[in-house]
């Protein structure tokens, strides 16, 4: 943008320069050919005039600048000499117009903020996807700006400390007694007797052996261990088989009993409280856990890049109906904006009075610790163009002058 308009500011200035050659070549051949014809005359008083009123604004739009000709002529180079008190001067203007609390507040009075985000969130622009375009790149920045290992160590330490205070114990507690009252826990203790059928199926030659080994060598000369052994085991696949027969078998009784128990004592006994409290403990400790929580990390922050780089997702699905419902909500609740603006309004002045003093005082010390060639160069690319404008002008604005002179300086004569 500088670059462009310092070329527009350059562009102009050889026009005004041409202009004014133009002019004082026309003046010099008028004034060759003027005794040919009366008419040459208003020619010459054109060109005449105009070079004067050419020179004049040349020489007043260079003094803004630099010295005419680089000669040191009093009140020329004016930008240059006066820079620190610029600076000074733009610093109070944007103080006292712009960053004081009254000024904002008094102008955000005006602007409905509250609405406009809301019909922007509620119906975005046909086409326009500048919303989502927005919030994914703010969304993908911030999660980038903040870092895998800060905003995952971030996360996993409110994970820690969430599990943490968690009371298991209770919740446990209640989970059991309420599955027990409807009946839920019946699956699973039918699934435990099958197991616990086919684990003991499974394992029958290691009890052969261990009641070899603690039987007496009369019982193993006359052979009672098979015998008690294989007694053992059907005793036992018949107790599970009758259990897993019977709902109301004495077996499934007594664990019923056991697990009703181990419901209150979770609940309300202090001392299995803290058991449950200290295995959750130790579990957190446990490397495997902190591992677990990291690769939890991992797969949600990529999900969350995922989505936070497609600008249509960003918007979409549950997301997008909350930012709809909230938009529509800014834009028809009266109550809401007015909640809104006021808060936006104190966030504007607060913000002027907090930091107003300091940016002016950047903004001041900025232009001062410019050096006069820079500050002349970007002022006169700012406003270059508009007054090599002036010059042109002034180069014609004279010349007209000049006939009209001349046209009554002839009616007098």
């Amino acid at each position: 943008m500088i670059r462009i308009a310092a070329n527009g500011a350059r562009r102009m200035r050889i026009v005004a320069t041409g202009l004014l050659v133009v002019m004082a070549a026309l003046y010099i051949a008028a004034r060759s050919f003027e005794p040919v014809h009366p008419a040459i005359g208003f020619v010459r008083a054109f060109a005449e005039a105009a070079m004067v009123g050419g020179l004049a604004d040349w020489f007043a739009v260079t003094a803004l600048f630099r010295h005419p000709l680089g000669l040191p002529i009093p009140h020329t180079a004016i930008i240059p000499r006066n820079k620190d008190r610029i600076g000074d001067t733009l610093a109070a203007f944007l103080r006292d117009n712009f960053l004081t609390p009254a000024v904002i507040a008094r102008r955000m009075a005006r602007l409905d903020v509250a609405g406009a985000a809301g019909r922007l969130l509620a119906a975005p622009a046909a086409g326009d996807d500048r919303l989502r375009r927005g919030a994914s790149r703010l969304l993908a920045d911030s999660i980038d700006a903040l870092g895998d290992e800060r905003l995952g160590g971030m996360i996993k330490t409110a994970l820690t400390q969430r599990i943490g205070q968690l009371k298991l114990a209770p919740l446990l507690g209640q989970s059991l007694s309420a599955a027990m009252k409807d009946g839920r826990h019946q699956p699973v203790m039918d699934a435990f007797i099958r197991w616990a059928a086919r684990t003991l199926e499974a394992n029958s030659a290691l009890i052969h052996q261990m009641v070899h080994e603690k039987s007496g060598s009369l019982m193993r000369w006359t052979g009672l261990d098979e015998t008690l052994a294989t007694k053992i085991i059907e005793g036992l696949d018949n107790l599970l088989q009758e259990a897993a027969d019977d709902p109301a078998h004495s077996l499934r009784v007594k664990v019923e009993e056991g697990l009703m128990t181990l419901a209150f004592d979770l609940q309300h006994d202090p001392d299995m409280q803290a058991r449950v409290d200290r295995i959750r403990d130790e579990m957190i400790a446990n490397p495997a856990m902190q591992r677990w929580l990291d690769g939890l990390w991992q797969a949600a922050r990529e999900g969350l890049l995922k989505a936070a780089r497609d600008p249509q997702a960003v918007l979409a699905g549950k997301l997008g109906d909350i930012t709809r419902q909230i938009g529509e909500t800014l834009r028809d609740d009266p109550a809401l904006k007015h909640v809104v603006n006021r808060f936006a309004r104190r966030i504007a002045a607060g913000t002027a009075a907090r930091y107003g003093h300091g940016i002016v005082t950047l903004v001041s010390e900025t232009v001062r610790g410019w050096d006069a060639q820079t500050i002349t160069d970007r002022l006169e690319n700012a406003v270059g163009r508009d007054l090599q404008y002036i010059r042109i002008n002034g180069t014609l604005v004279g010349g007209l002058v000049g006939v009209a002179l001349h046209t009554v300086d002839g009616l007098l004569l």
